[in-house]
């Protein structure tokens, strides 16, 4: 998810607005001190714009 908002030049602010989801919940996600729900990596991926799977891909 980092990488991909990253890539984008957004904040976590912005992923979470786009989202719908709260910000620092995207943070604690981020820093792997929080698990995510399918449901919730299914929004996060659309307010990137990217296909759910690509989220759950080894990046190298």
């Amino acid at each position: 998810m980092r990488l991909f908002r990253a890539e984008r030049g957004w904040s976590q602010e912005r992923l979470a607005a786009e989202a719908g989801l709260n910000r620092t919940y995207l943070s604690a996600v981020e820093r792997s001190e929080q698990n995510i729900s399918i449901d919730n990596l299914y929004r996060v991926a659309e307010g990137l714009g990217i296909e759910s799977w690509r989220l759950l891909s080894p990046q190298d």
